[in-house]
C-alpha cells in the first residue's frame, strides 16, 4: 500500500503534463511571428500569448514564458495582456538560420513545457539565370533551353520557362525537373520561321528574378546534321589545288545552307578554315595546298539566314587525302668534316646535311646523291655517295675542294647544292661555355672574334662509353654577329655532351674549341666499388675503378671516403675527382673496420658498398726484420754445427776422448808369475790398517801418453816383466 500511494502522484503528474501538452497545442498559446520568411541576416520578432483558462493546471499561480530557438534559449519581455492573458514579445536582431522552429515554452513545476510553435525560414531572392541558349531538334521539333541557375537562394524556388510569339500573351513553356537547368518546349507551343521570345522566370518568396531574354526564329537554331564528304581530288593543271565534293544531310535539300571546311597535315598543331561555302553547291575548290602531303578535311553546316545565336552542326567524319609530288626543291644545308690526305694521296670526308622541310621536300624524299660535278643536259655526273640517310663517307682526290648534293623524290631530283670543303685553320673563339637551357636544352656561349664571321656552326655528341656519332647532332647559326645558341635537338637529362664550335670565315674554318657539359644533373647511379690495395698495422691503401659516365650522372666533384671501427666515430676524408686510390693512415693495429666511398656530384651523393678490413700486427717492414733476424740466428747455427763436426780440436776442448780401459795395454798385459794371495774376507778380518803386499811398477816408453798407442805396438805382444821388489808387512 506503501509503495502504491507513492506512485500515485507521479502518475497525476503525467497525466497534467500530458493534459496541458494536449490543451496547448489545441489552443492554450498562439505564437505568431512577423513573417514566417525572411532575408538572411535580417530581424525577427515573434509575441506568444497564453490564455489561463484553456491552459489546465495553470488556472492559479503566475506564469513565466520562455523562448527557444531549436534547443537554444533566448529571452524576450512578459507582460499582461487583456483579458487575463499573459503576453511574451521577441526580437532577434540578425536570424543566421536558413531554417529554424521557434518554441514558446512555460514553467510548469519546475520544469519548461513547449506550448506553441512558429518556423522560420531565410535566405535569398533567386539569382538571376544566365547564358540562356536554345536548339531546335527537327526530329520532333521540340526546342531544348538550358541556363545557369545562378547561386542558390536557400528558399523553395519555382523556375518556369516563358516565351511568347508576336503580340501573344506569354505562356509557360516548360517547366525543370527538380535540380536540373534545362527543359523542352513542345512543338505545339512554337511559331516555325517567326519570331519568339523566351526567358526564364525564378520565382520564391522573396521575390522574383528573370533571364534576359532570347528572340529568335526556332528555325534559326535547328540543329542540323553534318554533311557528307564525298571526294576529293587535285586538279591537274593547277597542282597545289583540290577540288572537293559533299552531300547535305537528309531533311535539308531545301535550306539554304553555310558551310565551312577546315584541313590541316599530321605535323600542324592547329586547323586551317575556310569560310563562306554555300552548301547547296555541292562541290568546292581550295588552293595552296603542300606537294605529297597528306591531309585530314571536315565540314559543318548550318542555315544561312540565321542568326549570330544559330547552332553549326557537328563537324562531319574526317576523310584523308595526299596531295601528288613534284621534285625536291631549294638548298641542303650541309656541313663536313675532312681528315688530311695519306700517303695514299686521297682525304677521307664525311658529309651531314638537313633533310629538307616539308614545303620544299614536296612529298616523301627517297634518298640523296653526292656527285664531284654539277649535272648536266644528256651527261649525269659520277656519284660517290648514293643513300637514304642525312650523312655520307667518302675519299676524294687530293685537291678535291667541292662536291655537289641533291635529294630527290618519286617525282624528279632537287637542283644540286654546292659544298665547298674549305680548310679548318682560321682563327678560333674564345671564352666557350654551355650552361642547361632547360631539362632538354643547353645555351651555349661565346666570344665573339676580332675577324668577321659569316656564321657559325655547333656540334655536339653524347659521351658514351662505347664510341658512337650522331649524324643530325649539329645546326648553323647563320647570324655572324650572334655569341649564344640554343641546342634543343638530342639533349637528354643527365647525360655528358662534348659540345665544339666552329667560326666560318669568308673564305675559311676557324680551328673548332670544345667544351663539356649537362643540361641537368643528379646524384650518381652507383659508387665506385673499393678494392684493398695493401694493408700495414696503420695503412690501407684503397683503389677504385672510375664511374662509366652514363652512371655519374653529373660531372663528379669529389670522392669521400668514410672508415670507422667499433668503439671511434666514423672518420672521413675528401679525395679529388682526378684521383683513384687514397691511403688510410693513423690506424689501429689488430683492428677491424668498415670503410666505403661516396660519389658527389653537384646535385648530390650516393654511397657505395662496405668494404671490411683488419689492420696486421706488424708492419711489412717489422716483419722482414724479424725474418731476417731469425734466418741469420738458423744460419749461425748451421755455421756451429758445421764446425764443430769438422774442428777436431774444438771437439777436444768441449767434448774430451775418455779412453776405453778394456783397449788399453794393461789390460792386455798379463805378469809371468803372480803371487797368489789367499782371499780374505774383510768381514772375517780383525779392523786394522791396510797391509800393501806387493807393490809393482811399470815403466812405459819415452814420449808415449797414456791411453795412446800406437797401433803397430798395440798389435805386439807384451813386454816381458820387469823386476819388482815385494815387501811384506808384519805377519
Amino acid at each position: 500500500m506503501a509503495r502504491r500511494g507513492a506512485g500515485t502522484p507521479l502518475l497525476l503528474q503525467l497525466s497534467l503534463l500530458l493534459l496541458l501538452h494536449l490543451c496547448g497545442t489545441l489552443g492554450c498559446a498562439s505564437v505568431t511571428v512577423g513573417s514566417p520568411t525572411v532575408p538572411l541576416g535580417s530581424a525577427v520578432t515573434a509575441s506568444c500569448t497564453i490564455r489561463r483558462e484553456l491552459c489546465r493546471g495553470l488556472e492559479q499561480g503566475k506564469v513565466r514564458i520562455s523562448w527557444m530557438l531549436d534547443n537554444k534559449l533566448v529571452a524576450g519581455s512578459q507582460r499582461q495582456g487583456p483579458g487575463g492573458t499573459e503576453v511574451s514579445n521577441l526580437t532577434l536582431p540578425r536570424f543566421n538560420h536558413t531554417q529554424a522552429r521557434l518554441w514558446c515554452c512555460v514553467e510548469w513545476n519546475g520544469t519548461k513545457q513547449r506550448v506553441g510553435m512558429a518556423e522560420i525560414r531565410a535566405g535569398y531572392p533567386p539569382a538571376k539565370p544566365l547564358n540562356l541558349s536554345c536548339i531546335l531538334n527537327l526530329s520532333d521539333y521540340g526546342l531544348t533551353c538550358q541556363w545557369e541557375q545562378g547561386t542558390d537562394s536557400h528558399l523553395p524556388t519555382s523556375v518556369v520557362l516563358k516565351c511568347s510569339g508576336g503580340r501573344a500573351q506569354a505562356v509557360t513553356g516548360c517547366t525543370p525537373r527538380e535540380g536540373h537547368s534545362q527543359c523542352t518546349v513542345p512543338r505545339r507551343l512554337l511559331q516555325l520561321y517567326r519570331q519568339m521570345e523566351i526567358w526564364v522566370s525564378a520565382t520564391n518568396a522573396l521575390g522574383t528574378a528573370e533571364s534576359e531574354r532570347l528572340r529568335i526564329d526556332p528555325m534559326d537554331v535547328a540543329k542540323l546534321d553534318p554533311p557528307t564528304l564525298q571526294s576529293i581530288q587535285s586538279i591537274p593543271f593547277q597542282t597545289d589545288c583540290i577540288a572537293l565534293a559533299w552531300d547535305v544531310a537528309w531533311g535539308t535539300e531545301h535550306m539554304e545552307l553555310q558551310c565551312e571546311l577546315r584541313y590541316r597535315a599530321p605535323e600542324d598543331a592547329a586547323w586551317a578554315l575556310v569560310t563562306g561555302i554555300v552548301g547547296r553547291a555541292g562541290r568546292a575548290q581550295r588552293c595552296g595546298f603542300l606537294f605529297g602531303t597528306q591531309y585530314r578535311f571536315q565540314m559543318r553546316c548550318r542555315r544561312s539566314s540565321a542568326s549570330a545565336l544559330a547552332s553549326w552542326s557537328e563537324w562531319s567524319p574526317g576523310r584523308n587525302y595526299t596531295t601528288h609530288e613534284k621534285a625536291p626543291t631549294g638548298k641542303l644545308d650541309a656541313w663536313w668534316g675532312a681528315q688530311p690526305a695519306g700517303s695514299g694521296g686521297r682525304q677521307e670526308v664525311q658529309l651531314r646535311w638537313k633533310p629538307p622541310g616539308q614545303r620544299e621536300a614536296n612529298g616523301r624524299v627517297l634518298g640523296y646523291r653526292v656527285t664531284l660535278s654539277p649535272r648536266r643536259r644528256g651527261r649525269d655526273p659520277a656519284t660517290i655517295c648514293n643513300t637514304t640517310q642525312t650523312q655520307c663517307s667518302f675519299s676524294l682526290p687530293a685537291g678535291t675542294s667541292r662536291v655537289y648534293l641533291s635529294a630527290y623524290n618519286a617525282a624528279g631530283e632537287s637542283a644540286p647544292t654546292e659544298v665547298v670543303l674549305l680548310e679548318r685553320k682560321g682563327q678560333p673563339l674564345a671564352g666557350l661555355r654551355a650552361v642547361p637551357g632547360g631539362e632538354r636544352s643547353l645555351w651555349v656561349h661565346w666570344e665573339a672574334p676580332l675577324a668577321p664571321v659569316v656564321a657559325y656552326v655547333l656540334e655536339w655528341q653524347r659521351v658514351t662509353t662505347e664510341p658512337g656519332h650522331c649524324g643530325a647532332c649539329w645546326q648553323r647559326e647563320r647570324d655572324g654577329a650572334a655569341t649564344t645558341a640554343l641546342i634543343q635537338d638530342g639533349i637528354e637529362p643527365f647525360q655528358r655532351y662534348n659540345i665544339s664550335l666552329y667560326p666560318l670565315y669568308e673564305d675559311t674554318v676557324g680551328v673548332p674549341v670544345h667544351t663539356t657539359a649537362y643540361s641537368q644533373q643528379k646524384a650518381p647511379t652507383h659508387a665506385p666499388k673499393l678494392h684493398l690495395r695493401r694493408i700495414s698495422k696503420s695503412e690501407a691503401e684503397l683503389c677504385w675503378e672510375p664511374l662509366p659516365v652514363e652512371m655519374q650522372n653529373g660531372f663528379i666533384t669529389s670522392y669521400t671516403i668514410f672508415w670507422a671501427n667499433s668503439i671511434t666515430d666514423v672518420a672521413s676524408a675528401t679525395v679529388n675527382p682526378s684521383l683513384s686510390s687514397f691511403v688510410v693512415r693513423g690506424l689501429k693495429p689488430s683492428t677491424l673496420y668498415k670503410v666505403h666511398i661516396m660519389a658527389s656530384t653537384a646535385a648530390g651523393g650516393t654511397n657505395g658498398t662496405s668494404l671490411t678490413l683488419v689492420t696486421t700486427v706488424l708492419d711489412d717492414t717489422e716483419i722482414q726484420f724479424l725474418f731476417l733476424t731469425l734466418g741469420l740466428v738458423f744460419v749461425v747455427l748451421m755455421v756451429l754445427l758445421i764446425c764443430f763436426q769438422k774442428n777436431e780440436r774444438m771437439k777436444e776442448q768441449l767434448w774430451p776422448s775418455v779412453p776405453d780401459p778394456a783397449n788399453s795395454s794393461l789390460g792386455k798385459w798379463v805378469p809371468a808369475a803372480v803371487p797368489q794371495e789367499p782371499l780374505q774376507v774383510l768381514a772375517a778380518r780383525e779392523p786394522g790398517p791396510a797391509a800393501i803386499s806387493t807393490v809393482t811398477v811399470l815403466e812405459g816408453e819415452p814420449g808415449k801418453q797414456p791411453g795412446k798407442e800406437h797401433p803397430v805396438l798395440a798389435a805386439a805382444p807384451p813386454a816381458l816383466p820387469r823386476p819388482y821388489v815385494r815387501q811384506e808387512g808384519p805377519g
